[in-house]
C-alpha cells in the first residue's frame, strides 16, 4: 500500500510541475497588463521553462546519477515551491522570468527521474499500472491547470494563482517525505547512451513527430486566451468556462489515447495531430461565434489529450531496453518544443494576429500527420516489432 502512495506522490509532483509550467497560459493577458507588456513578451513565461527543461533533462539526470532519487525529488519540490512564491511576489517582470528559469530546471530533473520510478515502488506485476498513474499527471496537469489558474486569477488575481500553486507544491513535498522510501540509484544514464539513441530510425521518427505536434499545439494554445478575447469576444469569466470544457475534452482524449496507442501507435498519434490541425485551422473561420469556438475547443482538447502518452509510447517503443534514457529524450524534446512553440507564436501574434497563429499551427500539425503516413508507407517498425 505504501508503494502505491509513493506512486501517487510522484504523480502529484509531476502534476504540480506541469500545472506550474502552463499556468501562465490562462493568466497571460492579466500578467501582461500588470507589467504593461505585450502578449508576445508575456509569452516568455512559457518559453523560459521549456528551454531550460530541455537542457536540464539530460544534464541534471547525468550529473545526479549517484544521488538518492528520493532526495532529488524532494529537492526539486522545494525549488518549485520557491519559484511559485517568487513569481507571486515579483515586483518586476524580470523576476517572474527568473522564477520561470527555476521551473525549467525542476521540470527537466524531476520528470526525467520520476517517470522511470514506477517499477521500484510497486511489485513487478503492477509496474505497468503504476507507470500509467504517473503519466496521467501530464494530461491532467495540461488540461486542468490552465482553467484552474484562470479561475483563481479571475477571482483573486494572477499572483494568488501562483501562491496557491506554491502551497500545493509544499503539500506534495510533505507527502513525498512521508511515503517515499529511500531510492539509491540503480541505473545510471550516461551521455553516450543518449547519443546512441539517435542512431535509431524509430527514435528519430519519434523526435520529428513530437516536435511537429507540440510546436503546433503550444504555438497556438499559449495564445488561445488572446484569441478568445479578441476574435470570439468572450469575457474573462466565460473564458474560464471555455477552458474547463477544453480540459474535460482533454481528459477524455488522454484515456482514449492511452487505451489505443499500444495497439495502434500510428493511427492514434496521427489522429490526435489531425484533430489539432482541424480545430486550429478552422478557429479563424468558425471561432467568431461562441458555439463554433466551443465545438472546436472540444475537438482540440480530445486531440491534445492523447499527445503526451502517444509521444512517450513512441520513444519507449524506440528504446525498449533503456527506459530512463527514453524518458530523458522525451522530456527534453517535448520541453524544447514547448519553448520554441511559445516563442514562435509570440513573434507571430505580436506581428500579426491570434488568427494567423491558429492557421500556422494547423499547417504544422498537418505536417505531422503526413510524417506519420510516411512512417506507415515505408513499412517501418520498432525494435520490438510492435
Amino acid at each position: 500500500m505504501i508503494g502505491w502512495l509513493a506512486v501517487v506522490a510522484v504523480m502529484l509532483g509531476i502534476f504540480s510541475i506541469v500545472t506550474t509550467e502552463i499556468l501562465p497560459i490562462g493568466l497571460l493577458t492579466k500578467v501582461g497588463a500588470s507589467f504593461t507588456i505585450s502578449d508576445g513578451m508575456a509569452g516568455l513565461m512559457m518559453t523560459m521553462p521549456g528551454f531550460l527543461a530541455a537542457i536540464a533533462a539530460p544534464v541534471v539526470t547525468v550529473a545526479t546519477a549517484r544521488i538518492d532519487r528520493r532526495l532529488m525529488l524532494c529537492a526539486f519540490m522545494v525549488l518549485l515551491a520557491a519559484a511559485n512564491f517568487l513569481a507571486a511576489a515579483a515586483p518586476d517582470y524580470w523576476l517572474v522570468l527568473v522564477s520561470r528559469v527555476i521551473v525549467g530546471i525542476v521540470i527537466g530533473g524531476f520528470w526525467s527521474i520520476g517517470a522511470s520510478l514506477a517499477e521500484r515502488l510497486v511489485p513487478a506485476e503492477s509496474a505497468g499500472r503504476a507507470t500509467a498513474v504517473i503519466f496521467s499527471a501530464v494530461p491532467l496537469g495540461s488540461v486542468l491547470g490552465v482553467p484552474a489558474g484562470t479561475l483563481i486569477g479571475d477571482l483573486a488575481g494572477w499572483r494568488t494563482a501562483f501562491i496557491a500553486m506554491g502551497g500545493f507544491t509544499v503539500g506534495v513535498l510533505i507527502m513525498l517525505l512521508l511515503v517515499t522510501p529511500p531510492l539509491p540509484p540503480q541505473q545510471t544514464t550516461r551521455l553516450d547512451v543518449l547519443r546512441g539513441m539517435f542512431n535509431s530510425v524509430a527514435t528519430r521518427f519519434a523526435l520529428v513527430l513530437t516536435v511537429l505536434v507540440v510546436l503546433a499545439h503550444f504555438g497556438t494554445y499559449t495564445y488561445v486566451t488572446s484569441f478568445l478575447e479578441q476574435v470570439t469576444d468572450v469575457g474573462s469569466g466565460l473564458i474560464t468556462v471555455f477552458l474547463l470544457i477544453y480540459g474535460a475534452a482533454g481528459v477524455l482524449g488522454n484515456f482514449l489515447g492511452g487505451s489505443l496507442v499500444a495497439r495502434h501507435p500510428r493511427a492514434t498519434f496521427g489522429t490526435a495531430a489531425g484533430l489539432i490541425a482541424g480545430a486550429t485551422s478552422l478557429l479563424p473561420v468558425l471561432g467568431h461565434g461562441k458555439v463554433g469556438a466551443i465545438a472546436l475547443l472540444i475537438v482540440w482538447g480530445v486531440g491534445y489529450g492523447a499527445v503526451p502518452v502517444c509521444s512517450q509510447t513512441w520513444f519507449t517503443k524506440a528504446s525498449p531496453d533503456t527506459p530512463e534514457a527514453a524518458s530523458v529524450l522525451f522530456t527534453a524534446s517535448f520541453q524544447a518544443t514547448i519553448s520554441l512553440g511559445a516563442l514562435t507564436g509570440g513573434v507571430v501574434v505580436d506581428a500579426s494576429s491570434p488568427s494567423t497563429v491558429m492557421t500556422l499551427g494547423g499547417m504544422t500539425a498537418a505536417l505531422m500527420v503526413i510524417a506519420v503516413w510516411a512512417h506507415y508507407a515505408r513499412r517501418l517498425t520498432w525494435p520490438d516489432n510492435a
